[in-house]
């Protein structure tokens, strides 16, 4: 009888846990939204229209020691170990006749402080810590403030 009555109640427990979890997940994805939405992950919505970049625009650091955004589209850019389509603009020797902003000094030392004659290997991918930027809204809400000394 004792078996039975507890076994009795592992089901009653069970079932009551199966009904509470149907009626608090509505579609099954518990809950959950991401930065898709409330879209399943098996589901395919409509992508996002592409992101306009402002062209020639100057972007402000928001942080010291920022690498600088990159103010336009660099869609189709071959950043390679064989080609590296930013130094067609943005090298010591083409910088001036393209208007484009010069490499930093310190893009041409390698990790042994020493200063050599091309772009070091370290620095050479420059998508390593260059971006683009388009002006677009958040993706999540955020209360993030720019240095004070950078205002």
């Amino acid at each position: 009888m004792k078996k039975q009555l507890i076994a009795l109640l592992s089901v009653f427990t069970v079932l009551a846990g199966i009904a509470h979890a149907e009626l608090n997940n509505p579609g099954g994805i518990g809950g959950l939204e991401s930065l898709r939405g409330t879209t399943e992950i098996e589901a395919t919505r409509a992508a996002d229209p592409m992101k306009k970049y402002p062209r020639e625009q100057a972007l402000e650091s928001d942080f010291v020691y920022q690498p600088p955004l990159i103010p336009h589209n660099i869609r189709n850019y071959e950043v390679s170990l064989n080609a590296n389509k930013c130094l067609a603009c943005h090298s010591w020797k083409n910088a001036k006749e393209m208007g484009a902003t010069k490499i930093s000094v310190t893009h041409f030392v390698n990790r042994e402080d020493a200063v050599l004659s091309d772009v070091s290997p370290r620095r050479y991918f420059c998508l390593q810590c260059h971006v683009p930027q388009a002006d677009a809204k958040p993706l999540v809400e955020n209360d993030f403030e720019r240095v004070d000394s950078l205002r």
